[in-house]
């Protein structure tokens, strides 16, 4: 225990710090890090380095290289510059490779050195060149913080959106500041900058003068500044080599530290881990590292190398050439159980549990001790906390196995927090590897998640860890397995040495069916790719038609959508298609499609009756559909013609059709139309009154109404209709007139051929028995019982039912017989019965 503790270096009396070997690096870098830009993503993210930058002793004809690398060196991606000077290089929270122009233009790239997009940061700042920038990370996202030739600041706090701000102007500011940083205070971006031993803070409505509370006098400049990780805390370098130490908003001063190097740093960070109380700052000079905090001493390391450092949310990373380690306090747990002499619950369980695998009796000893205590929880809850927090899987087996024997002695402890700190540095040991080359720390790795690790894996291309990562945590499918196989699916289709075929054919037999793959989201970025006849075959494999149909328009392959959209039976994907085809192809050739998909046809002809009925026509006369031309000729004179000449035009193109179609009857039929509207006309205009677009028997209704019976009869003679419908019309026009006498002269102008019985019921409807009973001597035998019935004359009906023998007639008597008043009628109809059946 003593030895673990060799490399622990105490920053005053209650904190320690370490520093330990993450990867020994083997990259084979011919310049120093000196003469590069350097820029490493936090959260163990890559390295970008950019070789032989423009500087005034290289010769103008040599191009510099951009060279990215994983955390332990192993080489991602390389590539020549051709582009313009770049004065800053940086990585966004998507771990993407932002690289400020001299212009002000910033070009992204991916993490294999594959070119995203560009944008600029505005004329000003072209105009103007860039002096320097900034990359930094909100809450919104990725910004960028540019400080220009005319000594102005433009920034954007978010280059996903880009929203730019131009920065009040610091009043008469000449040249450059000495140091400036950007803040985050209130969720928005703030410049702080030093002039000579002037601070000033630019928000987007003014700049003012800021003084650090508890400086000391005697500062003329500001060498250094550094926001800490979370932005709460801000650290100051003077020209004194004075350090102050205090919150970012720059109200209140926690600590400061003379380190009488009046030399300015190359670079300065904080260095704290979440929940600490200590604050401390890294500061680094050619071959210095110094650990500065609230302590009258500080840690110094000696470098052997140029060095680099990034800083994360618990600890400074440091690399060099040869080396790359990380400087961070020791935890609470792990100074508790590891520190010497230490008699904490967690350092005896340790104990107790190595002197257990010598099989000494002192285990007894310690484990009676932690329980008379009643500490034993507590000392598994250390162990288990501070196997997070080592790096090397020997220890983290030590401490685990240390709390694993002391569970054993526990009644009810929950097993969670064990289990889960096993997968966990299962997890973070295979990621540390030194080909993946990604060094999370366990508080790292639970403010990442592991969505966002996987994420990252996938995004270097490393899908089988990552698809073993989810099946041994057990993830959803949606949100593990399948996710990553839809990433490798869509990287698979960029692979143009492949054939189209045998990408198509590996993607279905790694995917299948699984749940949550989008095929067509493939098929797009295969489409995305160049690779047209990838995208269709991969769409094949796409269940949903809603899916398919909106990538094959995009890709022009109209015909095989509507194809796709018919096989859906969705009309409302086919209309989509339908009308993306009218738009895409001349009339002729639309119509042709058409032709060959008779449901598109119809449902095209459906949505045309409604809107356009123009081009419903041209479809009918392409057809030579003279039916249904015919039919559309009727409909149009009466919606869009109101004069009775274009309306007579339009049924006699009507009745041409439908002569064309072989269909006599409904050509006969317009042609009655015409005469009748003829005829309306004629009777309007000698009449008066409404007689257009009345029925035929509507017209004859309107004239007995009107009196002119005459005109009736001629009109029935003119239109053939049959005596029993005019007598059946005459008959209810009168009775509606209430007209008996003349119902009672047409009765008589010759032999009624509907009978008279109509003209008891007709009487009967307007409650006019008088009138009935006068028709209803008239009606014939086989009707008599029902006229009789009808005036309510249920025993004269009786006797005609018995004297005419006639079972039915005697039941529908008998129907109408109430018990009441018809008593002795139903009797004498039984009796009639009785005789005929004895008979």
């Amino acid at each position: 225990m003593d030895c673990y503790t060799a490399n622990w270096n105490p920053l005053g009396d209650s904190a320690f710090y370490r520093k330990y070997e993450l990867y020994s690096m083997d990259w084979d870098l011919k310049e120093e890090l000196r003469d590069c830009l350097v820029a490493a993503a936090p959260y163990g993210g890559p390295i970008a380095l950019l070789r032989n930058p423009w500087r005034k002793e290289k010769t103008a004809s040599v191009r510099p290289i951009l060279e990215i690398y994983s955390a332990s060196g192993m080489p991602l991606a390389s590539l020549l510059w051709k582009s313009g000077p770049v004065v800053s290089l940086g990585w966004s929270a998507e771990e993407e490779l932002l690289c400020v122009q001299e212009d002000g233009a910033v070009l992204v790239y991916g993490l294999h050195g594959d070119f995203r997009r560009h944008f600029s940061m505005g004329n000003e700042v072209l105009q103007n060149r860039v002096l320097d920038a900034r990359i930094f990370h909100t809450e919104f996202g990725s910004g960028v913080a540019i400080l220009t030739g005319a000594h102005r600041f433009t920034l954007s706090a978010n280059v996903g959106d880009l929203k730019l701000r131009r920065m009040p102007e610091v009043p008469g500011l000449q040249s450059a500041p000495s140091c400036w940083t950007t803040l985050c205070q209130d969720r928005v971006a703030h410049i702080l900058l030093a002039v000579g031993p002037d601070l000033y803070l630019l928000d987007h409505g003014a700049c003012s003068a800021v003084t650090p509370p508890g400086l000391p006098p005697g500062v003329s400049s500001f060498l250094q500044m550094a926001v800490s990780f979370t932005y709460r805390h801000l650290a100051l370098f003077t020209d004194t080599g004075y350090i102050w130490m205090g919150t970012a908003s720059l109200k209140e001063k926690l600590c400061e530290f003379n380190c009488n190097i009046r030399a300015p740093p190359k670079q300065m960070v904080w260095c704290s881990r979440p929940r600490s109380k200590e604050r401390a700052v890294v500061v680094a000079w050619e071959r210095r590292l110094m650990v500065v905090g609230d302590a009258p001493e500080s840690i110094q390391f000696v470098l052997d190398e140029d060095s680099y450092l990034v800083p994360e949310l618990d600890g400074v990373r440091i690399f060099s050439r040869s080396t790359h380690e990380f400087l961070h306090e020791v935890p609470v747990a792990s100074e508790e159980i590891f520190k010497i002499a230490s008699m904490a619950p967690g350092a005896l369980l340790l104990e107790a549990q190595k002197e257990y695998e010598k099989e000494s009796q002192k285990a007894d000893e310690y484990l009676r001790e932690i329980q008379e205590l009643g500490q034993l929880t507590q000392a598994v809850q250390q162990c288990i906390e501070a196997a997070g927090h080592e790096h090397r899987p020997d220890m983290q087996k030590s401490l685990l196995r240390a709390a694993s024997f002391g569970k054993c002695f526990l009644d009810r402890f929950p097993p969670d927090s064990f289990v889960h700190m096993c997968q966990d540095l299962r997890v973070l040991n295979a990621v540390r590897d030194y080909h993946i080359g990604i060094p999370l720390t366990y508080s790292q790795y639970k403010q990442l998640t592991i969505q966002v690790l996987l994420d990252r894996l996938v995004l270097r291309r490393l899908y089988p860890l990552a698809i073993q990562i989810c099946e041994y945590l057990r993830l959803p499918e949606v949100q593990g397995v399948s996710r990553i196989l839809a990433h490798w699916a869509c990287y698979k289709v960029q692979q143009k040495d492949v054939s189209d075929e045998d990408v198509a054919r590996a993607i279905n037999q790694k995917l299948g069916d699984t749940p949550g793959v989008s095929y067509s989201d493939i098929a797009a970025r295969a489409y995305g790719c160049g690779r047209t006849e990838l995208a269709i075959k991969l769409l094949e494999y796409e269940p949903r038609s809603g899916e398919q149909v909106p990538l094959l328009l995009k890709m022009k392959r109209s015909k095989l959508a509507l194809s796709k959209a018919i096989e859906s039976g969705d009309t409302d994907l086919v209309f989509t298609v339908l009308l993306h085809l009218k738009n895409e192809l001349n009339r002729g050739d639309f119509f042709m499609t058409l032709r060959n998909q008779p449901m598109a046809l119809s449902l095209y002809r459906q949505f045309c009756k409604h809107q356009e009925l123009e081009t419903l026509k041209d479809l009918y006369n392409q057809d030579d559909n003279h039916q249904e031309l015919g039919s559309f000729h009727i409909r149009a004179s009466y919606a869009a013609e109101e004069r009775i000449e274009g309306r007579v035009a339009a049924l006699q193109t009507a009745a041409d059709a439908f002569y064309k179609a072989k269909n006599e009857f409904a050509a006969k039929a317009t042609e009655d139309q015409m005469r009748l509207l003829r005829l309306q006309r004629r009777l309007e205009d000698e009449l008066g009154g409404q007689f257009l677009d009345l029925s035929l028997h509507d017209t004859v209704t309107t004239l007995i109404l009107g009196g002119h019976n005459k005109r009736a009869e001629q009109l029935a003679r003119d239109f053939r209709i049959p005596d029993k419908r005019l007598w059946w019309l005459k008959l209810t026009a009168l009775a509606d007139l209430e007209d008996w006498e003349e119902l009672e002269k047409f009765s008589k102008s010759k032999k009624s051929p509907i009978g008279y019985l109509p003209f008891v019921e007709i009487c009967m409807k307007q409650h006019n028995k008088y009138e009935a009973k006068k028709y209803a001597s008239r009606v014939g035998p086989e009707q008599k019982v029902k006229a009789l019935l009808l005036l309510g004359d249920v025993a004269q009906a009786a006797d005609v039912a018995i004297e005419h023998r006639n079972e039915a007639e005697l039941s529908l008597v008998l129907s109408h017989c109430t018990g009441a008043t018809d008593g002795a009628t139903a009797d004498k109809i039984q009796r009639a019965r009785a005789q005929a059946q004895k008979k």
